[in-house]
């Protein structure tokens, strides 16, 4: 069974930087992409990055140029730098574990606030 643990929330004031980290355990395919959504109050959870363990990203247009994801294969974790963050990047961020042929797997969340 996979876990994913996510850390690096918190709370920074508008324009401050945070970087998330998830890292998976257990058993899992090595061909795979791993990356965050988000999901603020009374939103839809929605894409905020992903990486293929090839190393391809995509990214929501709401974050190109301010977040950076990146993964080190060899500890199963993924991060994701933000940068110039702001308010309406408030939200849980959730990392999941996509497979081919299998359900997404879900972290916990982790809460990051940005004050304006």
């Amino acid at each position: 069974q996979v876990q994913l643990m996510e850390s690096g929330g918190g709370l920074v004031h508008t324009g401050g930087s945070l970087t998330l980290s998830c890292s998976a355990s257990g058993r899992f395919f090595e061909i795979n992409s791993m990356g965050w959504h988000r999901q603020a109050p009374g939103n839809e959870r929605e894409l905020v990055a992903y990486i293929t363990n090839e190393g391809r990203t995509n990214y929501a247009d709401s974050v190109k140029g301010r977040f950076t994801i990146s993964r080190d294969n060899a500890k199963d974790t993924v991060y994701l730098q933000m940068n110039d963050l702001q308010p309406e990047d408030t939200a849980v961020y959730y990392c999941a574990l996509v497979q081919i042929g299998l359900p997404n797997t879900w972290g916990r969340g982790t809460q990051v606030t940005v004050s304006s």
